[in-house]
């Protein structure tokens, strides 16, 4: 289908500070089979992967939250976000991104987790595609506080929370974050906490 309905890409190169955001023109064959040129601007960040951190015992769950300037311009009144954890994949594997997210951000440090969907993010405008994971943790995996890297500025507070307080502000609008809301449906869908 590739080959078939689309040709004659260019890109144009608009900014690569800190992602690539670049004017891709493409011709495309309509259902009717007319070509039509079309303009999109794609946004590439890389892919991405995203955990729900449970425990079974205690009936909890570890959220974070953190500023998210984006939010802010766009009607979140502080710009804080609750979300899981989660990060760029960084040329790891997504399994090693996440463990990896899992101790900078929250500060446990996971021998496992079990990958469960991939999906694009925004597909309109992102090349990004997110990787959902779960993962049990204990206590005894504290390794620290998390908080996240200094070397990027990141500013985290860790929340661990019982899993009825999450849905429940789920429910209420308070979490607002696509990949946190998946995954806290995916674990009411599939009882991961009794």
């Amino acid at each position: 289908m590739k080959d078939k309905q689309v040709k004659n890409i260019t890109h144009t190169l608009l900014s690569d500070n800190y992602y690539i955001l670049n004017r891709v023109t493409f011709d495309y064959l309509m259902r009717d089979d007319k070509w039509v040129t079309q303009m999109r601007e794609v946004y590439d960040r890389g892919d991405g992967a995203g955990i729900l951190l449970y425990n079974t015992t205690k009936q909890t769950v570890v959220l974070t939250k953190q500023f998210r300037m984006p939010t802010y311009l766009n009607d979140n009144s502080d710009g804080f976000l609750i979300e899981v954890a989660a990060g760029m994949l960084d040329k790891d594997a997504p399994e090693a991104c996440i463990i990896r997210e899992t101790e900078e951000e929250v500060g446990y440090r996971l021998k496992q987790v079990k990958k469960i969907y991939e999906a694009y993010s925004s597909p309109g405008v992102l090349t990004e595609k997110m990787h959902f994971f779960v993962g049990e943790y204990t206590d005894d995996m504290k390794v620290s506080e998390g908080g996240g890297l200094d070397s990027e500025h990141e500013d985290i507070e860790v929340l661990e929370l019982p899993f009825k307080t999450a849905i429940a502000m789920l429910e209420a609008g308070e979490i607002q974050d696509t990949r946190t809301i998946v995954l806290l449906q995916y674990a009411l869908i599939h009882k991961l906490v009794p």
